[in-house]
């Protein structure tokens, strides 16, 4: 299988020679793109293919077709020490971004250094999730008590009275038993056999097939369900069974999460993929929340839900505004966050530093709507900017609300966001770090 890496916005070319794609495998790809839920979103879908190149753009991820596959990673300025790393130190990262925003403690140092620089993002994940299901299958296969039926020489449970004296009225040598059994077939592990096969279909490693195979044969007296047909409701996690509770996750992530699966047509193949905006949002959001817990503000991801505009005659609101990070002391807004993983330049190279006027009006209108006295518009950090966090300060024309640019470096991973979160937040926070 021929494999080429894009970084965000960078461009394969199509053609016969060393690092080109051929315009058949570039062809198989564009299709699956397209076909992808992301077409169209992400500042213009998964890829662009033109006559000469495909290029990628605000997602990330892996696409495999027959014959070829293409990762996609974000553009993640590592640090000096790590710049060597290259791809494998961004997927590092893109992991941990993940595992912020799905809420997962990952042990990664299960994943070899040669993994890291070899695999797909794809087959880490899958590599995490084997290793996760092992470990927790070790401590035993969940089990809970079900509801069954059966005509039995002896009573068990409680009588069906009203099929006992239907079907058996002329057979009283048989009851119509109702009881509950303890059984290992249910709904938990039901959706661990869907994901062994389904990532079995999806890896291009012979011995990651070979191992989610070995998995599932723990599974065999479980009932095969196709992904549509299993009951996410139906898993219930307590006290007995928390450990189970990333691999759900996870399995969330493979089967029914923000990727696509196509298996027909002209975009036969299969693909995981991530809108870097959706997933930066996410990250920044659930790290401002751990980062205030304990102090006396709130935070709420994409809440607020207040109309920018009311009709006249019916009063019906219409224009929702529903911003990415609200905190509050007690029931006042004291600051709205919206993040932005765009590339903003230094003040010095452009006194706008490129920050799209519509997000400029965008927050103003959450100064109106909020009564927040300050406003962040917040970027990832890059190394064209000179330092991390505050970019820009600003004041709205006849008003006291601040407006303000900044950046975070998510190349210095969960404990360095946090940190660089500190001097953007409130500043008589009781600051807590975990």
């Amino acid at each position: 299988m021929a494999r080429f890496l894009l970084r965000e916005w960078e461009k394969l070319p199509i053609g016969e020679g060393p690092g080109q794609i051929t315009e058949p495998l570039a062809d198989r790809l564009a299709a699956l793109a397209r076909a992808s839920a992301f077409a169209g979103a992400g500042e213009g879908g998964v890829l662009v293919h033109h006559r000469r190149d495909l290029q990628a753009r605000g997602v990330v991820g892996v696409l495999a077709a027959p014959g070829v596959s293409l990762e996609i990673l974000p553009k993640i300025d590592l640090p000096p020490e790590e710049a060597s790393q290259g791809a494998a130190g961004v997927r590092r990262r893109l992991i941990h971004m993940l595992a912020v925003a799905l809420d997962l403690r990952l042990d990664l140092g299960t994943v070899t250094a040669l993994s890291w620089q070899t695999e797909t993002l794809l087959d880490i994940l899958i590599r995490i999730f084997a290793d996760k299901l092992t470990d927790t299958l070790r401590r035993g296969m969940p089990r809970r008590y079900i509801g069954q039926k059966d005509d039995l020489p002896a009573l068990r449970g409680r009588l069906d009275v009203t099929r006992q004296f239907t079907i058996h009225a002329v057979n009283p040598t048989r009851l119509a038993c109702r009881y509950d059994a303890l059984s290992e077939d249910i709904a938990l592990n039901r959706i661990m056999k869907a994901t062994l096969g389904h990532l079995a279909r999806l890896t291009g490693s012979g011995a990651l097939r070979g191992r989610l195979r070995e998995l599932a044969f723990l599974y065999a007296e479980i009932t095969d369900l196709p992904p549509a047909a299993l009951r996410w409701d139906e898993v219930v996690l307590d006290r007995t069974n928390r450990a189970w509770g990333e691999l759900l996750s996870l399995a969330k992530l493979f089967l029914k999460g923000r990727y696509q699966t196509t298996s027909h047509g002209a975009a036969q193949g299969t693909a995981l993929l991530f809108a870097m905006d959706a997933l930066f949002e996410e990250y920044v959001g659930r790290l401002v929340a751990r980062a205030l817990r304990g102090s006396a503000f709130s935070v709420t991801l994409q809440g607020g839900q207040l109309f920018c505009l009311s009709e006249i005659e019916t009063a019906r609101g219409v224009f929702r505004t529903k911003p990415d990070i609200l905190i509050r002391q007690g029931a006042k807004v004291v600051q709205v966050i919206d993040t932005k993983w765009k590339r903003i330049s230094a003040r010095i190279d452009d006194p706008k530093q490129g920050v799209s006027q519509a997000d400029v009006y965008q927050m103003m209108a959450y100064a109106q709507l909020y009564h927040a006295p300050r406003l962040t518009l917040l970027y990832p950090h890059h190394a064209g900017l000179a330092e991390e966090g505050l970019q820009g300060d600003f004041q709205i024309t006849d008003h006291e609300t601040r407006l303000e640019t900044a950046s975070v470096d998510v190349a210095r991973g969960t404990a360095g966001v946090l940190a660089g979160l500190k001097g953007l937040l409130p500043d008589c926070m009781a600051w807590v770090g975990d």
